[in-house]
């Protein structure tokens, strides 16, 4: 089993930033692929990033490609998201999620640990 815990959510003006951080427990950390997803009022969860084990391969949604910046920290088993030049479209809330290895990392199925996620609030 693997723990995930968000942190960092909060409320922003457009054009801000946040930085996301999910602790993650219960396994091997440099053993899963770690991803971020997020989920809007009213719609459907999608995907917003992912990052190899190691952190040398990294996928990201068209829509947050060059604001936002997907790492992770494999001695601190941390995973983190900045997130640049923020706008209202961005506001939901953002999930920390993990895979084993094996897929490909511009596969964004087989996520099967999640955390609780956090909100993300963005303001006009």
């Amino acid at each position: 089993q693997v723990q995930l815990v968000e942190s960092g959510g909060g409320l922003v003006q457009a054009g801000g930033s946040l930085r996301l951080s999910c602790a993650a427990s219960g396994r091997t950390f440099s053993r899963l692929t770690m991803a971020w997803f997020r989920q809007a009022p009213g719609k459907e969860r999608e995907f917003v990033a992912a990052i190899s084990s190691f952190g040398s391969s990294t996928n990201y949604a068209d829509s947050v490609k060059v604001r936002f910046t997907i790492s992770r920290d494999n001695a601190r088993n941390a995973l983190y998201l900045q997130m640049n030049s923020l706008n209202p479209e961005d506001t939901a809330v953002y999930y920390c999620a993990a895979r084993d290895l094996g897929r490909s990392l511009f596969d964004d199925k087989g996520y099967n640990y999640w955390g609780q996620g956090t909100q993300v609030t963005v303001s006009s």
